[in-house]
């Protein structure tokens, strides 16, 4: 519905979830004079972007680097936007890979990675180019796929603004990273497409058979315009935002469960909530307008039987993302190597799956951010990309060995990260594993499922829009997807859509 809606006091908008990109946009419409509430289950803000606190550790519950920093990246278009000032440090190397046969810098000049791959520069010739035009169109609002005829106008407008050198962007727009490979004669290098893949896989949801390459492109600079530490953890971004929303005049309601969206005659008039998981008794929390913070799958749920038939469709045919296997890990500063990177990805194979610890991202706290961990001591979360079913199969059927295979993934990994970086294991004092089942027990993630979905398409890219005129979708589900950086710019989106419903 496109028309505005018209109210005599001030609208209220209700946003369910204090991620980064429900904060973004409750910030922003907090600024723009809207009265602005956020529930948010949990006791801290961040959800797939969190930091919390266990026996004086700090530790990231999902994301563990953040870009978008630099002068046209999200976060600084939004820090300019809200008068903040982020908490972050920029570090380089960004991280270090461990591919079988070599180790590569991600140093922001790349000059480790040419190296590596003396054959792969015309390759990366090219991405900065195609990158550095779509920074420049994003950081201008590149609303896509467009929503109704205002997000074409300012589509359109930015086109214009940077026509021709958009037009050098059809080729990418239309082919995956994989083809693009091809193109160059680079789709046989096994070493350098296992080395892509492997970020891919953690930037895009998958690999360069799948990715498109405009997106791969951009995804692929997250080195090269600068990779930061945030301060006391990566949910200070959403501590920060957070505060801001508060300051601006906005409420964000902790320990607040929504249980249901409530829907009158086709709109949504708010959210039901109870306050905390336990209790049973449910508030009903009016508002003008609803943005959720979710999946189209908690969506779905949330909205029950006032489900739109096309919302319910796309959650019958809409694969399951991944889950993450993660360990939050307590080590011993002192029995590391000298000048140990802060950041790892170490890749086993040049072939085969690349989930289920045959890949892992391995993450430290600094050493001079002393908050993260006691004295001595370093917060390290690792990741590996698993099948959420796996998890929920083991737990229905076995509770034990669901617990067993747990303990013994946790093991392997650490193993395998000892094998690359020696004195890991003895350094280890602390081992905390996770599964989907965890993550979705501490996020509300929909049966433990990270990273939005897999950007294979630029035409079936997923728009904030829901089917209820008055509610809308943000996050990690709607494009341009996962990372900060990424809900950051659905974030202002959303926020601008909303505002044009009552203009």
């Amino acid at each position: 519905m496109s028309e505005a809606i018209l109210m005599s006091k001030t609208p209220h908008i209700a946003i369910i979830g204090a991620g980064v990109g429900g904060l973004t946009t409750a910030a922003l419409l907090a600024q723009a004079g809207y009265r602005v509430s956020v529930y948010e289950a949990q006791t801290y803000p961040g959800g797939s972007a969190s930091t919390f606190i266990h026996k004086g550790y700090r530790f990231d519950s999902g994301a563990t680097v953040a870009g978008g920093f630099q002068p046209n990246g999200p976060h600084a278009v939004a820090g300019r936007m809200l008068d903040i000032n982020w908490p972050v440090h920029q570090h380089d190397p960004a991280w270090v890979v461990h591919l079988p046969d070599r180790t590569i810098q991600m140093c922001q000049d790349h000059q480790d990675v040419l190296a590596k791959f003396p054959n792969s520069g015309r390759f990366w010739e090219q991405q900065r180019r195609v990158a550095d035009l779509a920074w420049q169109m994003s950081a201008e609002g590149l609303p896509w796929p467009p929503q109704d005829i205002a997000e074409l106008g300012q589509l359109i407008k930015v086109g214009l603004r940077h026509f021709p050198q958009d037009i050098r962007l059809a080729p990418f727009a239309l082919s995956s990273v994989h083809q693009w490979l091809k193109r160059l004669g680079l789709h046989n290098d096994r070493a350098f497409v296992r080395f892509l893949d492997a970020s891919l896989l953690i930037s895009a949801q998958a690999t360069s058979k799948q990715v498109n390459a405009l997106y791969g492109a951009t995804a692929l600079d997250l080195t090269r315009q600068g990779v930061y530490h945030v301060e006391g953890g990566i949910g200070n971004i959403a501590q920060t935002l957070a505060d801001k929303v508060c300051e601006l005049g906005g409420q964000i309601h902790y320990r607040h469960f929504v249980t249901r969206i409530a829907v009158e005659n086709g709109r949504a008039i708010g959210v039901y909530a109870k306050k905390g998981r336990r209790t049973t008794q449910e508030m009903l929390f009016q508002a003008d307008f609803v943005v959720a913070n979710t999946t189209p799958w908690s969506l779905e749920s949330l909205l029950s039987e006032d489900a739109p038939p096309a919302l319910k469709r796309e959650v019958q045919q809409r694969e399951a993302t991944y889950g993450a296997f993660v360990l939050h890990l307590g080590i011993r500063s002192d029995r590391l190597p000298p000048n140990t990177a802060d950041h790892h990805q170490i890749v086993r194979t040049l072939d085969g799956p690349m989930g289920e610890g045959e890949t892992l991202f391995v993450s430290m706290s600094p050493e001079w951010d002393t908050s993260r961990a006691p004295q001595g001591m370093r917060a390290v979360t690792v990741s590996t990309h698993t099948r959420i079913d796996r998890w929920w199969d083991l737990l229905e059927n076995d509770h034990q060995a669901y617990q067993a295979t747990k303990q013994q993934m946790a093991d392997t990994i650490i193993s395998r990260i000892d094998a690359v970086i020696p004195g890991f294991r003895s350094a280890t004092e602390l081992v905390l594993p996770g599964t989907p089942v965890t993550y979705e027990f501490y996020t509300l993630r929909q049966d433990g499922m990270v990273g939005g979905f897999p950007q294979t398409s630029l035409f079936r890219a997923r728009g904030p829009r829901t089917g209820i005129p008055n509610l809308r979708l943000v996050g990690d589900s709607i494009f341009p997807g996962q990372s900060t950086a990424g809900v950051t710019l659905g974030g202002i989106r959303v926020a601008k859509d909303v505002m044009r419903q009552f203009n």
